[in-house]
């Protein structure tokens, strides 16, 4: 059972939980030191259902009978602050009252992800997402959750892509970071090679005229004409390279009306994961 302890701001104790809002810095340190956060008991508990170890728990101190069972199942010290406490050490109102220190488990090979992703994809086939060098936590991680979500089986990010497991990626996808297999890249746009090598068809997402629709790519997605699919998404201000779409087996786009050019990658990525599922319209469960 992990030892509680009350803690206040200064404490030496509180090292990794200091200037969480800084993002440069956490950037720097928190890959460096095989360090993350999650935020909230809902996003702890799925990545210690990961398996992710935890380094230590900092809660506030009315949160603690709800994470009772959390706190008597992990090894490692709980810290017990007020509000005012966390919002000092922190930077920011933590209003989900609870947060966790943990360890990086290494990360995935590219090459075993794309095997594993193969071997474990059920009859309606593989889908892997490529998110290239989007840099915003936030879309980052609401990406993450749609595919989690929409069944996508694996994730590829290149080198200039954010951290998943920042908080704020972490927080957006509420856990889903710790759901769906995900590798970075190390170089890219050569290793499209490796997913043609799978035997994936490549479809890169853009805004050109002349492209696919997304209508005709979930037709063949669901005559079966693409069992092996791999979806790949631009940045947030200029949308992929155009080394990357020239490499790319399919230029596939989202027809749009109003007026409106594009949509935020993570709304496409949402759009283009539902268009290609092969079970979300037939039978998908309803959450309330």
């Amino acid at each position: 059972m992990g030892r509680v302890e009350r803690v206040e701001a200064g404490s030496p104790l509180l090292g990794d939980y200091i200037g969480l809002t800084d993002v440069a810095l956490r950037s720097r340190r928190e890959p460096a030191e095989g360090l993350f956060m999650a935020e909230g008991e809902k996003v702890i508990r799925r990545a210690v259902a990961a398996g992710h170890p935890v380094r230590s728990l900092l809660l506030e101190e009315k949160w603690l009978p709800s994470v009772e069972d959390l706190v008597s199942a992990v090894d490692a010290p709980v810290y017990v602050a007020s509000r005012d406490t966390l919002t000092a050490v922190t930077g920011y109102d933590v209003h989900r009252g609870a947060l966790a220190a943990m360890t990086r488990l290494p990360l995935a090979d590219p090459d075993e992800l794309v095997a594993r992703a193969v071997a474990g994809a059920g009859e309606g086939g593989c889908r892997v997402a490529v998110f290239e060098d989007v840099v915003s936590h936030t879309n980052l991680g609401a990406a993450f959750r749609s595919a989690a979500a929409l069944g996508v089986d694996a994730v590829l990010l290149t080198p200039r892509c954010a951290d998943p497991l920042y908080r704020r990626s972490v927080r957006v996808s509420m856990g889903a970071v710790f759901q769906v297999p995900w590798a970075r890249l190390a170089s890219w746009p050569d290793d499209l090679a490796l997913l043609r090598a799978a035997g994936f068809t490549t479809a890169a997402l853009v805004l050109d005229d002349d492209a696919v629709t997304l209508t005709e790519l979930a037709d063949r997605t669901r005559l079966g004409q693409l069992q092996r699919l791999a979806l790949v998404f631009g940045t947030e201000g200029d949308g992929l390279r155009t080394g990357t779409t020239a490499a790319a087996d399919l230029a596939v786009r989202i027809p749009m009306t109003g007026g409106v050019d594009s949509l935020n990658v993570a709304a496409a990525a949402a759009v283009v994961f539902w268009a290609t599922a092969a079970g979300p319209r037939e039978g998908a469960q309803s959450r309330r």
